[in-house]
């Protein structure tokens, strides 16, 4: 949820990264629930990297498991790997609007112009 919390402009910035003003808003948002700060860490982590292939599977699982997530919802890797029921399930059920994807497009572009 908070890698795409930037495509809103109150938790986007024109510095730094989008992915670091997604982890930012996450650090947030955790804070206010008072969890363990190591915790809020490896969050913090997992979003700021979830971008950046092979550093995030060396690291806590969390963090490897977030770029993973990413990488199959956005780039749509392993998606070959699941039956044609299951995928039809999760498209029906998180359907990508056009604005969805311009967006994100948008601020991949953003992040690193």
């Amino acid at each position: 949820m908070f890698h795409d919390v930037v495509l809103m402009p109150s938790h986007s910035s024109a510095n730094p990264r989008f992915e670091v003003d997604g982890a930012n808003a996450a650090r947030d948002f955790l804070r206010s629930y008072q969890l363990d700060p190591a915790d809020i860490d490896k969050v913090w982590t997992g979003i700021a990297l979830h971008t950046t292939p092979d550093i995030p599977k060396f690291m806590y699982p969390v963090v490897a498991l977030t770029t993973a997530d990413v990488e199959k919802d956005v780039l749509g890797l392993t998606y070959d790997r699941y039956p044609d029921a299951v995928r039809e399930a999760v498209v029906a059920a998180f359907l990508r609007t056009t604005a969805f994807k311009e967006d994100i497009i948008h601020a991949f572009y953003q992040g690193i112009k």
